[in-house]
């Protein structure tokens, strides 16, 4: 009797196992050739059984669904996603338009995948220095006593994000739009160098069209686009206001959920808030003191007055990504101080800085002249 019990728990198991990796496998092979142009894409299938073994039965977490694995000798990242339809549909959608962007060197590269489970398990490269959000965001870097990130890298990493987005606004055909810039969704290397990754919500427009639907969860969210909470589409200029919002996180440290769930009246708009912190906080706490103080001072400034042209209520006011990418080249070009002092100085303001915030909020507790004009704009 035991082992007719034994017999069919496994049956029925693997006849699960089977129909999701038809049904996963489907939705995959269809997403891929309307997505990718019939172009070969190489993604792996791994059984859920390697995976489990891979990560020693997802035991060292890094992130909410992201785990650290080893896998043939190499380590990886596995985002092992919720159980549902919602989830499995927003899975294989991340994994194609990863699959589609990973020719670019700030888009985290997908390795494979698993379709035996109900919603796709996904294999990613590594990123050795974790989430950006650990490092930008005061209560996160006082939690796990990281090292704050220094302003120039900041603004470095804003260019290179800038960049990408513009790569998905100009690389093809038909332009895609990201539609989730986030802290989360940004992991750094070794050598601090971002990959955009949770691809999840990125959605192509139809052809002729300049908008499409959005993703009707993100409408829900009070840091939306006003266009899209308004007809629930999205388009080119719905990510400038994303990296607007972006930009603004980076200079004050703070994210922007919590500061909508914690902080801002419902008569006022996160963007006013965010201006209003970059401007009385930001600028007064990172620049630095007497020499190099005003060109810094002016390179803050300009990033805060792009920061707020990126996040017009009218999206025909908002600059495109390939001219948001070449204004922060030239914003990097502002600081002609000696590199050496001015790290110093704002390696002793950043500190100063977070150790304010950080006692704050624990009592407080959110086409192709355009590609080639994306590329030189991003050359160092």
């Amino acid at each position: 009797m035991r082992t007719w019990l034994r017999d069919h728990f496994f049956n029925i198991r693997r006849k699960e196992r089977e129909r999701a990796f038809f049904e996963n496998g489907s939705k995959l092979l269809e997403k891929l050739i309307a997505s990718c142009n019939a172009r070969s894409i190489p993604i792996r299938t791994f059984s859920d059984q390697q995976l489990g073994q891979a990560t020693n039965n997802y035991c060292e977490k890094q992130e909410w669904c992201w785990y650290k694995g080893s896998l043939e000798a190499r380590i990886v990242f596995v985002k092992r996603l919720p159980d549902s339809k919602v989830w499995a549909d927003l899975a294989i959608n991340d994994l194609v338009m990863s699959a589609k962007m990973s020719a670019h060197s700030n888009v985290l590269n997908p390795i494979g995948c698993c379709l035996e489970t109900p919603s796709p398990v996904l294999v990613n490269e590594f990123a050795a220095n974790g989430f950006l959000m650990d490092r930008i965001y005061v209560s996160r870097v006082t939690k796990r006593k990281n090292q704050p990130m220094e302003w120039m890298s900041r603004l470095k990493i804003a260019r290179h994000i800038a960049y990408t987005i513009s790569y998905f606004h100009t690389a093809f055909h038909r332009p895609v739009i990201h539609m989730a810039i986030r802290m989360h969704g940004i992991l750094l290397d070794e050598h601090d160098v971002p990959k955009l990754c949770n691809l999840f919500h990125s959605v192509s427009l139809p052809e002729g069209e300049t908008d499409v639907k959005g993703h009707e969860v993100l409408q829900n969210f009070r840091f939306c686009t006003p266009e899209f909470r308004a007809s629930g589409k999205v388009m080119e200029k719905t990510d400038v206001y994303d990296f607007g919002r972006f930009l603004l996180e980076l200079l004050t440290g703070e994210n922007s959920y919590h500061i909508i769930r914690l902080t801002i009246n419902e008569g006022s708009t996160l963007v006013e808030y965010m201006h209003n912190r970059a401007q009385g906080h930001c600028i007064n706490e990172i620049e630095a003191d007497g020499e190099g103080g005003a060109s810094l001072q002016r390179q803050l400034q300009a990033v805060v007055d792009l920061a707020l042209t990126c996040t017009e209520e009218d999206p025909q006011r908002r600059p495109t990504m390939v001219d948001v990418t070449k204004r922060l080249r030239r914003i990097e070009r502002f600081t002609q101080v000696d590199e050496e002092t001015l790290g110093s100085l704002r390696n002793l303001k950043l500190h100063e800085r977070f150790e304010e915030h950080a006692s704050a909020s624990l009592k407080r507790n959110v086409s192709n002249d355009e590609s080639q004009a994306v590329k030189e704009a991003s050359e160092a």
